[in-house]
């Protein structure tokens, strides 16, 4: 069977950082849509309202290879579509992305609390891939993998798109040590240092995830490295990455990250309090480097604000 062929470069620029909306045409066998404006409609109606829609056709802000389409254009099964959603009003980040390494192939950035790793949802310019890639001139610009938005620390970004594939796989054949800090209340009674495995499972659209029965899916190392107090400095060392793994693991032992809006209890939504930010960081990255084959190892300039 052949393949797909590959998409046509997007002939629209990015947007304050933001690759436009790629959208090719579905097959329609029973002949639903004469039009593509129909098909927009269908498509996009109910998310945004069908006047919308009219208006960002009227306004050109639909584009195929050849220019703006028409209203009354015939629809075409497999012709390519681009444009760019309207960004959501978002809040500010006042806290700037650092870079703690660059070269030709990779950037290393350290990203504060508060910022999405990439476009997703409300969270669009306000993200480590759109400031970095306005700011460094780097508009390929890919992460290799994902941070969690609440959590600081070090996200591998690749330049060029056909290296990308290289450095996802170290993380997903779990070929990067990562290793985090936290800030967490100290108990005595919780034996450390110790390995915790559990099976991790997260519904869409649920806030927090949640341990079930089952084969465990999720293992993460800690260790007490610090007391002051009621509170204690905590190493976390990920050998599977499930999401939020880190904080339902130390929540599960009773030592809930401090600052944590989910676990043990989801806090309403609400304006972001910069002031207190999850006392997460993930403090260094370590791999071979899969084009050289040389050791990298890379930490973090940020500190956790938590132990005063």
């Amino acid at each position: 069977m052949r393949g797909r062929a590959k998409a046509p470069v997007a002939p629209l620029p990015q947007r304050d950082g933001v690759d436009p909306v790629r959208l090719r045409l579905p097959e329609d066998p029973d002949g639903a849509w004469a039009t593509v404006r129909e098909h927009l409609l269908h498509r996009y109606g109910a998310a945004v309202g069908a006047g919308r829609v009219e208006e960002m056709l009227d306004a050109g802000r639909f584009v195929g290879v050849d220019g703006p389409v028409a209203a009354d254009d015939p629809y075409t099964a497999g012709r390519y579509v681009w444009f760019h959603r309207d960004f959501p009003a978002e809040e500010p980040v006042p806290f700037p992305v650092g870079v703690v390494y660059r070269d030709e192939r990779i950037v290393v950035a350290d990203k504060p609390h508060f910022l999405a790793t990439m476009p997703r949802g409300r969270h669009v310019t306000e993200t480590v891939l759109a400031r970095l890639r306005r700011e460094l001139d780097l508009p390929l610009l890919q992460p290799a993998h994902r941070l969690d938005r609440l959590t600081a620390g070090l996200v591998l970004c690749v330049v060029r798109p056909e290296d990308r594939g290289a450095y996802q796989t170290l993380f997903r054949d779990r070929l990067v040590r990562k290793e985090y800090a936290a800030v967490a209340p100290y108990d005595p009674a919780v034996a450390l240092p110790v390995t915790v495995r559990s099976r991790i499972e997260k519904e869409r659209g649920v806030m927090a995830a949640r341990e079930v029965p089952g084969e465990p899916n999720s293992e993460s190392r800690i260790a007490l490295v610090e007391r002051r107090g009621g509170l204690g400095l905590y190493r976390l060392v990920p050998e599977t990455g499930r999401t939020h793994q880190l904080r339902v693991h130390m929540n599960a032992l009773g030592l809930p990250i401090l600052h944590d809006p989910v676990y043990p209890v989801v806090r309403e939504d609400g304006p972001e309090d910069f002031r207190r930010p999850l006392q997460l960081l993930a403090r260094t990255l370590e791999f071979t480097d899969p084009f050289t084959g040389a050791p990298r190892r890379f930490g973090s300039r940020l500190a956790l604000s938590g132990l005063g």
